[in-house]
């Protein structure tokens, strides 16, 4: 797991070249420096306690609602209390993966990527790795796209964990079988479980734009804390001027607008207005803040 294992291993191959050639990166060494990254960071403490969390959302949410719904009574009355689709979760298993999807998404997995995203060129940083990191024929370009597609493995795995983990305890909690979507057409279980498939990738790329966003206040600190707390105030910064009604016209442009917009692929048919908008707007964001995570970085001072 020690940093000094990675770059070691391409050395190899440029063997053959004369003492005074430059050294490249050729494209094992490339997947090398990705294994790597996703090793060193799904192996952290920190990482498994994040997603060990994200799996105890759904576990306890099912559990509220069987004790809620243990007499015989009803959860939600469809009154809009509470998560979204709660009160369906008695009727089938299958809405605990939508409502704590949509439980965890506008805080939970947010933090989550905040931190992972915060640390991921900071922490090197603070550890004093990354300079030896440089050292190696990477180049600084590939670095940050290895850290990039970390953070963004990071968006997929959490979001799957939480989808999986409420799949699992919604089947052993409450019945499963066809399932009725929010416009009332009943399709089979196997179809409904496409459609949280589909959820779950949608929910994973509405991380991308705050994945960016991390990633380049990384670039700006040597210190992995103070980047994490960044990134996570940032989140909270934004969620709170989304929720104010007198900002309705800046509403649009707030990278956290559309994320519940996953709710209208369960509709028949799909509405895909809101679901596009918010694809296009986290497009928008990663290429902005990744441009600057990349401009910051590859002119960054690392010797000090």
């Amino acid at each position: 797991m020690s940093r000094a294992e990675s770059p070691a291993e391409p050395q190899t191959e440029s063997r053959a070249e004369s003492p005074g050639a430059p050294r490249t990166a050729g494209p094992l060494w490339t997947l090398g420096l990705f294994r790597s990254e996703l090793v060193v960071t799904f192996r952290r403490w920190r990482t498994l306690a994040l997603l060990a969390v994200l799996a105890a959302v759904p576990i306890v949410v099912g559990i509220a609602v069987r004790v809620e719904t243990s007499d015989g009574g009803s959860i939600g009355d469809g009154g809009g209390e509470g998560p979204a689709f709660i009160s369906q979760i008695t009727n089938n298993g299958l809405f605990l993966v939508f409502t704590s999807l949509a439980a965890t998404l506008p805080f939970f997995l947010p933090m989550a990527v905040g931190v992972v995203a915060g640390d991921a060129v900071a922490g090197e940083a603070a550890a004093g790795t990354l300079r030896y990191l440089l050292v190696a024929p990477a180049g600084r370009t590939r670095l940050l796209l290895a850290k990039l597609t970390t953070v963004l493995a990071f968006c997929l795995a959490a979001t799957m964990t939480v989808a999986v983990s409420a799949l699992v305890t919604g089947a052993l909690l409450f019945p499963t079988g066809e399932v009725t979507l929010l416009s009332g057409t009943t399709v089979s279980f196997g179809h409904g479980l496409l459609r949280a498939v589909a959820i779950a990738a949608v929910v994973a790329l509405s991380l991308l734009g705050l994945a960016a966003l991390g990633l380049f206040v990384s670039t700006l600190t040597n210190s992995g804390i103070a980047a994490m707390a960044a990134t996570v105030g940032l989140l909270i910064t934004v969620q709170i001027l989304n929720a104010i009604p007198q900002l309705d016209a800046f509403h649009p442009f707030l990278f956290p607008n559309y994320w519940l917009s996953f709710a209208d692929l369960l509709r028949d048919p799909v509405y895909w207005d809101d679901i596009l908008k918010n694809l296009g707007l986290q497009a928008l964001y990663a290429g902005v803040f990744g441009s600057a995570a990349w401009a910051r970085f590859t002119n960054r001072d690392v010797t000090a």
